[in-house]
Parts: structure tokens; C-alpha cells; sequence
């Protein structure tokens, strides 16, 4: 089992930045890609940003040239760098380590609140 302890939210002004971090605990052989997806009060989850174990990332378009993801192997940790944050960035941010090949390796963590003002 893999567990995923987030960190970094908080309440900043906009224009402002954040790094988040997610730390796997567990084995994570399986996992093939990691990710950072965001829920905002009333609207669906939706995909922020991944990255694969080859370094091959992808952006939702809202945050491309803005937030940057990267990850450190050695200590089972993905981040994410968040710069010229906006009132409409505001929402829970959830790291996902998974397989999009077996169905099984799907791991979330608990969500941390990222809150920018307007």
C-alpha cells in the first residue's frame, strides 16, 4: 500500500507563489506517474499537472507558464511550484500517484487548501 502525505497550501496574494510537495510512503515500483489534480468549491476535480517516471510532463492550459512540476526519486517525492497564483486557482490540491495501466495503482492523498484572494 502507498500512502501520500501532502504539504505547502496556504492562503497567499495573488501574484504570489507556492511549492507544494507530496512524499510516498510504501512501495511505489508500480507507480509510472505522478500528479497534481485540484477541486474547486462546486466544480470537478481536474487535472493540473503530471509527470511520468521518464520526466514527460503535462500541463493543463490554465496553468501552463505558471506552474511548473518536478519530482526527486530518491525521496518519493513530487512538487509543485506555483507562480503568479490567481484568485481562480483556489481550490483543494490532491497529489496522485498511478499506473495508467493497471487499474489497481491509484493512490490520492488528502488534499491541501491552496486559497488565493481576489
Amino acid at each position: 500500500q502507498v500512502q501520500l502525505v501532502e504539504s505547502g497550501g496556504g492562503l497567499v496574494q495573488a501574484g504570489g507563489s507556492l511549492t507544494l510537495s507530496c512524499a510516498a510512503s510504501g512501495n511505489t515500483f508500480r507507480v509510472n506517474r505522478m500528479g497534481w489534480y485540484r477541486q474547486a468549491p462546486g466544480k470537478q476535480r481536474e487535472l493540473v499537472a503530471t509527470i511520468r517516471t521518464t520526466g514527460t510532463t503535462n500541463y493543463a492550459d490554465s496553468v501552463k507558464g505558471r506552474f511548473t512540476i518536478s519530482r526527486d526519486n530518491a525521496k518519493n517525492t513530487v512538487y509543485l511550484q506555483m507562480n503568479n497564483l490567481k484568485p481562480e486557482d483556489t481550490a483543494v490540491y490532491y497529489c496522485n500517484f498511478d499506473n495508467p495501466g493497471l487499474r489497481a495503482i491509484d493512490y490520492w492523498g488528502q488534499g491541501t487548501q491552496v486559497t488565493v484572494p481576489s
